[in-house]
């Protein structure tokens, strides 16, 4: 008899897994010796952190994907064509509330996160000094950073190790920090294109925060032709493909359209590459149906157009819409009309007509960071940091549920809380 043990945390808590496998074998002699559990301390080998870095991003990947999905109906960036709640789609996210049952994005998030943070601890112990310029040890920093990232902007609040509740806004500093480690260790080691991420995701993370100054400081070191992505594979599990695409497209699900959302019209009016999407006349609505419409149209986004299409983590792009938004505050307008035309120069789009008001010149920032950032997982995010900051402007009619006889999300939640699963097995937190 062979005995397999595999013990797995939850790692946003203390949900301990055993999962054993036991195969009883007969009368049959393979001539295999079972070399038993891999030794932990095999992972101690300079020559496995390539591998161990690699892990994160896809700890990322499998995260995101829900994420991304669950922000796209909540914000309308996409319209569930039904609820279905085997791939994410929430009817409670398609009213812009919270089911406290979702955990989709919680385990795989938190995992990501612990896995980041044990492959930097573990690489700095093996490495000692030599860590301050490892390739390896710099680019662990960056995915991390990426993980913390996207659960601050997504959760209302966090935890660790079965502790309390925090601010989401403390894993946002605990991104800052992390990627304020890629940049310096990156540097050491030559890695500029990874010193370029960081600072960029620094940047973005920084304007979480409201620390507008030190935004500034990293968005103008980076060009507007940059861009850093988080790679998705055909080969493998299903849950490892772009969710976005897969969603979304003809098979299996067709469940998420372009219909009734600000880029449905956007596009038509100006064909601008960053928002592409498809009707299809043979297959004109979506599975399933969903109230008061029945069955929704089908309008397939084409960002995303197969299972391997990689997401955009950090951009140019969005550190010239920092800028903007930036002079908004600052009360300039025109600056800020200015370098949102420029980027929309840059894919070939006309300028925005010019606004009349500073509140006008606001709306068009909203409607371009959405534009730009369209299904990466960031709008919701950015709702909430406008919300708390009362910042002026606008959102689109379909953003707000004003359109097709919907639901209103004019008072639609900005942010998720801890799921039952982590506070069912956390004592610090009460179940909802």
């Amino acid at each position: 008899m062979m005995i397999y043990e595999k013990k797995t945390t939850s790692r946003g808590g203390t949900t301990l897994v055993l999962a054993s496998f036991a195969a009883l074998l007969g009368g049959c002699d393979f001539s295999v010796t079972n070399p038993g559990p891999v030794d932990d301390t095999f992972l101690n080998d300079p020559a496995a952190f390539a591998s161990i870095v690699n892990g994160i991003p896809r700890q990322i990947s499998g995260a995101l994907n829900w994420i991304a999905v669950d922000v796209a109906v909540r914000t309308r960036e996409l319209h569930a064509t039904q609820a279905n709640e085997y791939v994410g789609v929430y009817i409670e996210s398609h009213l812009g509330t919270v089911n406290p049952s979702f955990d989709a994005g919680w385990t795989p998030a938190s995992d990501a996160r612990w896995t980041g943070d044990d492959a930097i601890e573990r690489m700095t112990e093996v490495l000692g000094d030599e860590a301050s310029e490892n390739a390896h040890v710099a680019e662990a920093n960056l995915w991390t950073a990426y993980a913390y990232r996207l659960m601050g902007e997504y959760f209302c609040e966090v935890t660790v190790d079965a502790g309390p509740a925090m601010p989401a806004a403390v894993f946002l500093e605990t991104a800052v920090d992390r990627f304020s480690a890629a940049i310096d260790i990156g540097a050491a080691a030559g890695s500029s294109d990874l010193v370029t991420a960081a600072r960029a995701g620094r940047a973005s993370v920084l304007v979480d925060l409201g620390r507008w100054d030190e935004a500034l400081a990293d968005a103008q070191q980076v060009p507007t032709s940059f861009s850093w992505t988080l790679p998705y594979y055909r080969q493998g599990d299903w849950r490892y493909y772009n969710a976005v695409h897969w969603y979304s497209a003809d098979e299996p699900y067709r469940s998420l359209s372009v219909w009734n959302t600000p880029y449905e019209t956007y596009y038509l009016e100006t064909g601008d590459p960053r928002t592409p999407w498809q009707d299809h006349p043979d297959e004109p609505f979506g599975t399933g149906s969903l109230q008061p419409w029945g069955p929704v149209p089908w309008y397939t986004q084409e960002k995303y157009p197969s299972p391997e299409s990689s997401i955009e983590l950090s951009s140019g792009e969005e550190m010239r819409l920092i800028e903007a938004e930036a002079a908004l505050l600052g009360g300039d307008a025109d600056a800020a009309m200015s370098i949102i035309n420029d980027v929309r120069a840059g894919v070939g789009i006309d300028p925005w007509p010019a606004p009349a008001t500073l509140e006008e010149a606001w709306s068009l920032l909203k409607r371009e960071r959405g534009i730009a950032l369209w299904l990466e997982g960031r709008r919701l995010g950015d709702l909430h940091r406008w919300a708390q900051n009362d910042a002026p402007g606008e959102l689109a009619r379909e953003e707000l549920g004003l359109t097709e006889d919907g639901p209103s999300l004019a008072g639609m939640a900005t942010c998720v809380g801890i799921p039952n699963s982590e506070r069912d097995a956390n004592p610090n937190l009460d179940s909802l």
